[in-house]
């Protein structure tokens, strides 16, 4: 902390919980950061509402101890991050702090850590030359990070148009060296290193222009890429009850999906999903580098042992790393679990302020909060004409796997892909459990996407979808009226609409996560699957009775998950091929 970004000082008058009021003798800053002294100690809390000289500040950590009458330093500035060369296969808390640097198995009261390397040294290329002009966000050069070029650019901060006075040389420098000069309209210059900061709860905008998505965002995840999919610079979320594999889809989604960089942010996550989390992806190989996928991995950590208010950093920091690697032209992905306990502690928070509740006593501008957050994903256009995006996934965790809740409400508002899991999936052990018919991506009607798929998968892509869908309803309804009317109580037929409809479900939307060639399904090979599976469920079959629609089904069905199971196009998939043609061949023979 510097001295001189004290702008007042003041003392505590009252404490509830993690909320802290005081009285400041000057100036008060709504978001700023202060310092609570603490047994020779400062610990961080943050102003989230001001009345005059009263400050309401939310402790990013526990306030045991606390008293009246407590000394307490007001600065001028947020809560800010450090961006810079150094931050993948990191593991931060929500302020930042890196977590293999602390000491012991508890965060001690008051710790910081710097959360990058000052004696590192790196391979600067510059990109830019003398009397150049550039704006906030333009890149200066560049460092190679593990297998990204990590853009040094013009802090974010500076406003207006510089022009660059002097660019270092192509060579080997730390972060805390001068890299580039720069000179403002009036002749004032700046020394620019490879470490620049800035306010978490705060947008970067150092682009030209956010678009709407349009490209797919391949996940590798079946009744996603297929059935619901998710574009890049798009906004999903994941509700469910517990136990119905949203931390398995969310690692899934880490390891496969087509991100430059994955941004996790475990907001309070119980310790051992978090731990698993840090166990596991040094030890995991990344299928699109060849290399560890901790190597294009940034862990936000903060369990739900931690403060409640620590939440809240957390969520804000991963989105701005995030937003840092979109200005670099990079595809990101931020997986964000669980906004639940975020929502949680903003409630906890609102209710110790005996602000006004709203439904379930969450705050009553919880919706503007949460569409605030989303909305800082997005495809954009940089300054050079690149192209940078964060697609960003969340999950919540409803109460009881009530999606009717509040959470669930305000996101779906907001998300443009609701992916629900399913607690009788789960149950049947149907994994991944998104519900098909209750799930839905609003990006099937953009014309963007139905552009591109018409272009990029096929010309009646978006028409079989709605086939998919459609038949899987279908077959809903059927099993319906079968558990109540019973096997003998309606037609054969309706026996085959039923069997067709779970061949789509185990052959398309089931997929196993530990299986290394099913886990990962290729667009090519989702297509070619899709459609091999609607020329059978559109083939017409002719059956005596219902035992054998199953066991006639039950032989496909098995054949495609060999299919699932078996490298595409290989000697074994050309096999189980065969055998599926030679099985459709001989019904339609003896129907025909």
């Amino acid at each position: 902390m510097e001295n001189n970004s004290i702008i007042s000082k003041g003392k505590v008058t009252a404490i509830v919980g993690n909320l802290v009021e005081a009285v400041s003798d000057g100036p008060l800053i709504q978001n700023g950061i202060c310092f609570f002294q603490h047994n020779d100690k400062q610990i961080m809390g943050e102003v989230i509402k001001t009345e005059g000289s009263k400050a309401f500040a939310q402790v990013f950590e526990s306030t045991r101890g606390f008293r009246t009458g407590m000394d307490v330093q007001f600065l001028s500035n947020m809560l800010e991050v450090y961006l810079g060369p150094g931050m993948l296969t990191r593991n931060y808390d929500g302020l930042q702090n890196d977590l293999d640097k602390m000491n012991g198995v508890f965060l001690e009261p008051g710790a910081r850590t710097y959360p990058l390397d000052n004696e590192s040294v790196w391979d600067f290329t510059p990109v830019v030359q003398k009397d150049d002009t550039v704006d906030a966000g333009d890149w200066l050069g560049e460092v190679p990070e593990y297998h990204i070029s990590h853009k040094i650019m013009v802090p974010f901060k500076l406003k207006g148009t510089y022009q660059v006075s002097w660019i270092a040389p192509k060579g080997k420098y730390k972060l805390t060296d001068t890299i580039a000069r720069i000179k403002d309209a009036n002749g004032d210059e700046k020394a620019i290193n490879m470490v620049q900061t800035w306010p978490v709860k705060m947008p970067i905008l150092g682009y030209r222009e956010k678009l709407r998505p349009g490209m797919l965002f391949e996940t590798g995840v079946r009744v996603i890429d297929t059935m619901n999919p998710i574009l890049e610079g798009g906004t999903g979320f994941i509700p469910g009850p517990f136990g119905s594999g949203k931390t398995v889809l969310q690692h899934a989604l880490a390891k496969q999906a087509a991100a430059d960089v994955v941004i996790i942010a475990a907001c309070g996550e119980r310790a051992n999903e978090v731990v698993e989390i840090f166990t596991e992806f040094p030890h995991l190989d990344d299928p699109r580098t060849g290399r560890k996928l901790v190597e294009r991995t940034v862990i936000i950590a903060n369990t739900s042992n931690m403060p409640v208010a620590a939440r809240e950093a957390s969520v804000y920091t991963a989105m701005t790393i995030a937003e840092y690697y979109r200005a670099m032209g990079l595809r990101t992905l931020l997986l964000a679990d669980s906004t639940s306990r975020w929502a949680q502690a903003l409630r906890e928070m609102s209710n110790r302020m005996e602000e006004l509740p709203g439904p379930d006593a969450f705050p009553m501008d919880l919706s503007a909060i949460i569409a605030s957050y989303y909305s800082r994903a997005g495809f954009t256009t940089l300054n050079n004409g690149k192209n940078g995006s964060i697609t960003f996934i969340g999950t919540v965790s409803p109460a009881g796997g009530n999606l009717l809740e509040p959470v669930t409400e305000s996101t779906k508002k907001v998300a443009r892909c609701f992916f629900a899991l399913s607690q009788n999936r789960a149950d049947s052990k149907r994994y991944p459990a998104i519900d098909p018919i209750d799930s839905y991506s609003k990006y099937l009607e953009y014309d963007e996407y139905i552009t591109y798929a018409m272009r990029e998968i096929g010309e009646n892509w978006i028409d079989k979808i709605d086939f998919t869908k459609n038949y899987l309803i279908r077959g809903q309804e059927v099993n319906e009226q079968i558990n109540i009317l019973g096997d003998d109580g309606v037609p054969v037929a309706y026996h085959e609409i039923f069997w067709k409809s779970e061949l789509i479900d185990f052959a398309i939307l089931q997929q196993d996560a530990f299986d290394a060639i099913d886990s990962n399904t290729p667009l090519k090979r989702q297509k070619y699957m899709l459609e091999k599976v609607i020329e059978v469920v559109e083939t017409n079959f002719e059956f005596e009775e219902f035992n054998e629609v199953r066991d006639f089904f039950k032989k496909i069905i098995n054949l495609f998950k060999q299919l699932n199971y078996s490298e595409f196009k290989s000697s074994k998939f050309d096999d189980y091929e065969r055998q599926l043609e030679v099985l459709i061949q001989e019904k339609t023979t003896v129907a025909g």
